[in-house]
């Protein structure tokens, strides 16, 4: 899929008519696309996050929770699910 940016495209409502003119294939694609826009702006936001120390107090209530003994395994939460 090539895609061009089109710079009077600028309204989300102009987007939106956009992709409804994509074919069911290119759709996805873009959907692919666009998760993994999504999934690399979350890393960058918890590694800014991280490096600023804004999940500091939350490791640190994590790690108590670990040293008391107050945590299950994944597998068993998600079991009970």
């Amino acid at each position: 899929m090539i895609l061009v940016w089109n710079n009077s495209m600028t309204s989300l409502s102009e987007i939106e008519a956009a992709i409804v003119q994509l074919s069911e294939l290119e759709a996805r694609q873009l959907a692919d696309w666009l998760q993994g826009y999504l999934n690399d702006a979350w890393d960058k936001r918890i590694a800014a996050d991280a490096k600023s120390g804004h999940l500091d107090k939350l490791i640190q209530l994590a790690e108590a929770d670990i040293d008391a003994n107050r945590v299950k395994a994944l597998d068993e939460v998600l079991d009970n699910l």
